[in-house]
């Protein structure tokens, strides 16, 4: 099933949070919208925050070395106003992570989220 493209504004909407907790412990559609709409959807939201892509992929590694839970409970797990998005981003992947997996798995969209972060500064930076 082909959707229709959507613009920045209207991913920027969608729930982030709803999407991990549906998206880590189910694999299938749930998980397919999480690594698609739902990292381009992170993506906007950091990148309107002011966040470099190097940011979430260290977020990435907190998260495989400590799980969601103990990257959540960090004072600031993305620097400055970011740091409330990826706060509430981390508690939903704990509400459902139940092994090392599910934290590897969180980590891995982390990973996709800086990934789509980097080709859109990328992107700006080389429009003139």
């Amino acid at each position: 099933m082909n959707t229709p493209p959507q613009s920045d504004s209207q991913l920027a909407e969608l729930d982030v949070e709803i999407l991990l907790r549906f998206g880590v412990p189910n694999p299938g559609p749930h998980r397919a919208a999480l690594f698609g709409d739902g990292a381009v959807a992170a993506a906007i939201t950091v990148d309107r925050l002011g966040v470099m892509p190097r940011a979430l992929t260290f977020l990435g590694e907190v998260v495989r070395a400590g799980g969601c839970r103990f990257a959540a409970a960090l004072p600031e797990p993305l620097p400055g106003p970011a740091a409330a998005v990826a706060r509430g981003w981390l508690e939903a992947a704990a509400m459902v992570v139940q092994d090392p997996q599910g934290d590897q798995l969180a980590a891995r969209w982390l990973d996709a989220v800086a990934a789509v972060l980097a080709l859109r500064v990328t992107h700006r930076e080389a429009t003139p």
